[in-house]
């Protein structure tokens, strides 16, 4: 590992990992608070480096393909966010409940992503194979999505009526059509396949270290993903995810990006972390006031509009559902680069 990937580690992935973990008594308090607060963590986690982390993706192909040029980098970009976003928004006008459910999908599916490529920058041994990676996958983003599913369904169902609500304007049309997601098949469901992959991913790893693979990586992985079952069991949902979007999903895709500038990463192995992120924010400044555009489009749109906290947070999911399909896209481009699903590449 070189000394920038090194850095990138313990600044964007372990050490936002370890203060996770000492907030988990903050975020055992969380449910006796209204919900309200956790409206406010996650704009707040939003506005410092949520929206942000997805901002560079116009740079990305330039940066990961040097064949690329960065007017072909730019358009291709822009093309994928107009065509993608725009039918997630569509989708959400048409058919909200499925939109709904879908975001979740594509949610668990991205963070899951993320994570995975946080742990190839590290190095860890125990994931040699792609099943093995997609295992940790389903774990990784099943935790933040799933988890607060079983924990708090009673919160979790809040944020669907206020999203569906959004485009159902018939008094009671959200809490009728939402109500399948939350039926209690669907929750044992979703637990189950979260509590089965966590078993069979840290299963599988440690017999990995049993048979030579550094032991050291699968502790880590071992406690990240307890930390993360802990904070997603303890914490209301929507503080929980607003917390976690900044502190741990978002940081680290920062800490990816920052490695495949290479201003950025030379700066970053050097020390000069102040330059490393002043070239990131530079870069992110403009697409994060585009993003911030896009939501407040979305809540200008909605047929119900925004009268209440709860719309305010729903219209900005629906923002971020439109800017999350495309930004998987780019990512997933990425991991193909990075040979993050072939791990002998990587």
């Amino acid at each position: 590992m070189t000394e920038a990937a090194s850095r990138a580690d313990r600044l964007f992935a372990l050490y936002p990992a370890l203060a996770l973990a000492a907030l988990l008594p903050v975020g055992a308090a969380t449910p006796l608070f209204p919900v309200e607060l956790g409206v406010a963590a996650f704009t707040l986690g939003t506005l410092a480096v949520g929206m942000a982390h997805g901002a560079v993706d116009h740079l990305v192909p330039l940066r990961a393909a040097p064949r690329v040029s960065l007017r072909r980098s730019i358009a291709v970009v822009s093309v994928v966010y107009a065509v993608l976003g725009g039918t997630v928004v569509a989708a959400f006008f048409a058919a909200p409940v499925a939109a709904f459910a879908g975001f979740v999908g594509l949610t668990w599916l991205h963070w899951g992503q993320g994570d995975v490529a946080a742990l190839a920058i590290a190095g860890v041994e125990h994931l040699p194979t792609s099943a093995e990676r997609w295992l940790s996958l389903v774990v990784r983003g099943g935790l933040p999505m799933g988890v607060p599913l079983l924990a708090h369904p009673e919160e979790y169902r809040l944020v669907a009526e206020w999203v569906v609500g959004l485009f159902l304007v018939e008094p009671g049309a959200a809490t009728a059509a939402v109500e399948p997601l939350f039926a209690p098949d669907t929750q044992l469901a979703v637990s189950g396949v979260v509590i089965a992959a966590t078993l069979s991913s840290l299963g599988v790893g440690y017999a990995r270290v049993r048979r030579g693979a550094s032991r050291r990586g699968w502790l880590r992985d071992a406690g990240e993903v307890a930390v993360l079952w802990a904070w997603f069991l303890l914490a209301a949902p929507v503080f929980a995810i607003g917390v976690y979007f900044a502190l741990w999903h978002a940081l680290r895709h920062v800490g990816r990006l920052i490695l495949v500038d290479s201003g950025a990463a030379v700066a970053l192995g050097e020390g000069d972390v102040r330059r490393a992120l002043a070239r990131f924010a530079r870069d992110a400044a403009p697409l994060t006031l585009g993003g911030f555009l896009a939501l407040v489009g979305v809540g200008l749109a909605a047929p119900a509009g925004i009268a209440a906290p709860g719309d305010l947070l729903a219209a900005s999911l629906v923002g971020i559902a439109a800017l999350t399909l495309p930004h998987v896209v780019v990512t997933a481009w990425l991991d193909r680069k990075q040979g993050v699903w072939r791990p002998d590449s990587v």
